[in-house]
């Protein structure tokens, strides 16, 4: 038997009438007179022959692969990765349990032991550690706060998030026990030399990977707003000053510029913009139609090498794209 089972042309006939026309084993055995041993060694043959090609396609990344391209080169991304949209949330912002689990299954294949990794603050990174992503293989890495924040709203502050991805992956994490914004620049660069934080600020310059969302000047969306950092007079100023949008409080225009915003950021008790481009791993979470704008802002900065969007954001950004070739 053992010849019989060893004859390509049979082996292909068996894996013809098992894959393509989707006939039994039974069937099979019956139709060659063969035991069920005899065509379980036949299919197992025609992929060791290559005569059977086994293919797992994943579709988000057939229906999204080329936006993903397009994104990458026109921002010379490390990679982006684009997920369906997800149903609005009443009064929230737009759910992102997509999003959440593209982004931990992303920080899954990419980090490693030993990597310090800058978790910054809001509702996005909120529900991103909330999100399904099955079992997490625990990373032995050191979870670090990239900004300031205490009172109200804790859940959405640096420190319990950066707690909850390091319970969620089995790491390590630091603290950074100050407020996320000082009133006088002055006094933040003097805080900044206590031994209680200095290890933080010190861990900026080691960090592999910083994980943040994106905000808007939306201020029924704003997580600054929520906390009180910052109040909507200061906020529609901004907006009329050209901001689009804010990484850990601090704020940008369409171009990725902060030079309008510097008396403001500068105060924010965290990782800098201009410190965080030096980042290695610069993972943006943000998705939706009222994000667009901003990480389009963000990406022209340069603060992002790493994007993990929506449909409808990554569409958004491509035909801004798509605007300006043919300009």
């Amino acid at each position: 038997m053992k010849k019989l089972v060893d004859d390509p042309r049979l082996i292909y006939k068996c894996c013809d009438l098992y894959y393509r026309q989707e006939k039994s084993q039974q069937e099979i055995c019956d139709i060659f007179g063969v035991s069920r041993p005899s065509v379980s060694r036949m299919l197992k043959s025609g992929r060791e022959l290559g005569i059977v090609r086994i293919e797992i396609v994943n579709p988000d990344a057939t229906a999204y692969g080329q936006l993903e391209r397009q994104l990458e080169e026109a921002f010379s991304l490390k990679e982006a990765i684009v997920v369906c949209d997800s149903p609005a949330q009443s009064g929230a912002e737009v759910g992102c349990s997509a999003l959440g689990s593209a982004a931990l299954s992303y920080l899954a294949r990419v980090l490693h032991n030993g990597d310090y990794v800058g978790i910054s603050m809001g509702w996005t990174l909120l529900q991103t550690i909330k999100a399904e992503c099955g079992n997490l293989e625990p990373v032995h890495c050191t979870f670090v706060p990239l900004v300031g924040g205490i009172g109200e709203g804790s859940e959405t502050h640096a420190n319990f998030l950066t707690g909850e991805f390091a319970r969620r992956f089995g790491g390590e994490r630091l603290q950074l026990y100050s407020p996320a914004i000082f009133t006088d620049p002055a006094v933040l660069a003097g805080f900044r030399k206590e031994r209680a934080v200095c290890p933080v600020f010190d861990l900026y310059d080691r960090l592999e990977a910083a994980v943040f969302g994106i905000g808007t000047l939306d201020s029924s969306r704003s997580t600054a707003v929520r906390l009180n950092y910052v109040d909507i007079h200061t906020l529609e100023a901004f907006s009329a000053a050209g901001a689009v949008g804010d990484i850990s409080l601090q704020y940008f225009d369409q171009d990725g510029q902060t030079a309008p915003y510097e008396s403001y950021n500068e105060r924010v008790a965290g990782l800098q913009l201009q410190d965080l481009k030096h980042v290695p791993r610069r993972i943006a979470i943000a998705g939706g139609r009222s994000k667009i704008k901003a990480v389009l802002g963000a990406l022209r900065g340069g603060f992002i090498n790493v994007l993990i969007t929506d449909e409808s954001c990554a569409r958004g950004i491509a035909a801004f794209i798509h605007e300006e070739e043919e300009q």
